[in-house]
């Protein structure tokens, strides 16, 4: 079974390339997308609708909304044993590995995902995918390198989030230095990369870099 991990460096929308491949593979599994993000208490279907709306121009229709953690833990997993994909949105990294990766989710979202359902990370929803979820210092409020859990959906590659945006080179150099065995990426706002079967096949958007051979070369 092919594996599809999808991940953007940035918050909303998905290109509009991937957003039409997310969408064909889900629509030929059947069943509904389920959507995870942290609570904030707020009104928060405008945001989601920029999620939306372009996979629906694709044909997917069926939403699930599962805001974390004011839905329950077993409430949650029941929704994404059903689904045909899973999005995960942005936000503070450390409450997403708090709320989806250190609990009971992380296995039902790794056993869907083994067997075709497609994954779309955003930001945080993107480190938290692999394993271990490495934090910029710009991105916890320590304001240190941080490493935490994954999900580890896929395990060869390493990614640094907003990189042009929050000028994160130093990052993506410290996680090449600790990690010089996996594929780095520093990966803008309005970009993404897909993985099939744990390998990058396609990058869509404005920037996408990598350390090799300790210069920093733009690969999109």
């Amino acid at each position: 079974m092919d594996t599809h991990l999808f991940l953007f460096g940035g918050g909303l929308p998905f290109t509009d390339g991937f957003a039409s491949k997310f969408a064909k593979i889900s629509l030929t599994l059947g069943g509904p997308v389920s959507i995870l993000f942290i609570d904030r208490h707020t009104d928060y279907q405008d945001y989601l609708s920029l999620i939306t709306k372009p996979l629906q121009e694709n044909g997917l229709n069926h939403f699930l909304y599962l805001p974390l953690p004011t839905t329950t833990i077993e409430i949650a997993k029941e929704k994404i044993e059903k689904s045909a994909g899973i999005i995960i949105l942005g936000g503070n990294t450390n409450k997403y590995v708090d709320n989806i990766v250190e609990t009971s989710l992380a296995d039902p979202i790794r056993n869907r995902f083994r067997k075709g359902v497609p994954v779309a990370g955003f930001s945080a929803g993107a480190l938290i995918s692999l394993d271990p979820c490495i934090i910029s210092p710009k991105d916890n409020i320590e304001r240190v390198f941080q490493m935490r859990p994954g999900l580890g959906l896929v395990t060869d590659v390493q990614i640094a989030v907003h990189f042009s945006e929050w000028d994160d080179k130093d990052h993506l150099y410290e996680v090449g230095k600790r990690y010089p065995d996996k594929e780095n990426y520093g990966i803008d706002e309005n970009t993404g990369l897909y993985l099939k079967n744990g390998q990058v096949e396609r990058m869509e958007g404005k920037g996408v870099f990598r350390i090799i051979g300790g210069e920093l070369v733009k690969c999109l």
